[in-house]
């Protein structure tokens, strides 16, 4: 195990509380734009209280899960410290947040990220139209073969989303890059 000095220590904890609060904002806004979406036909007095509505229960929902994520391992390792009468279901409860604690950032950066793209994809995959109809255009392909009609039928759409939503964070991914290279240096 690596020793940290308590500054590391909070240095570390404030980088993931920021990048948990930057996917939670990508999220959030992905969110509010489908809310949006789906009240397209709705008054704007309509669409203003149900994105209200959304807005403050994503807020709540989201964060305070991302919170409780975050501060598991805390909780841990707070069992450990404070167990006083050496209880053995507290250190082997605390012994297992710490270790899976880690396990669970990480299979919920792979997962966060699946869900980013197949979100901004279908987001992007709706604004154009040829994009939208791709997935109904391969099913069609596919009609003549039962099982790969209905494999496509049910993934196709996901798949097309998931490319779509991956190209454009590749896209973003490089701008962003080529701004802090450039602002960089300049």
């Amino acid at each position: 195990m690596v020793s940290m000095t308590a500054e590391e220590f909070a240095e570390l904890e404030q980088q993931k509380i920021k990048g948990a609060i930057r996917t939670d904002f990508i999220l959030s806004a992905e969110i509010v734009v489908i809310a949006l979406g789906t009240m397209m036909a709705q008054s704007l007095t309509m669409q203003a209280v149900s994105l209200s509505i959304v807005a403050v229960l994503v807020t709540t929902g989201v964060y305070g899960l991302v919170a409780i994520i975050v501060k598991l391992d805390d909780a841990g390792l707070w069992l450990i410290n404070n167990n006083p009468s050496k209880s053995v279901l507290k250190q082997k409860l605390g012994l297992g947040l710490l270790s899976f604690a880690p396990w669970l950032m990480k299979a919920l950066a792979v997962v966060g990220t699946i869900a980013m793209f197949l979100v901004g994809g279908g987001i992007i995959s709706h604004a154009i139209p040829w994009l939208e109809h791709l997935s109904a255009a391969q099913a069609d392909t596919f009609n003549h073969i039962p099982s790969l009609d209905l494999f496509w039928e049910s993934i196709g759409a996901s798949m097309i989303h998931l490319f779509s939503g991956a190209v454009l964070g590749a896209v973003c991914f490089g701008l962003h890059h080529v701004y802090t290279k450039t602002k960089g240096t300049a």
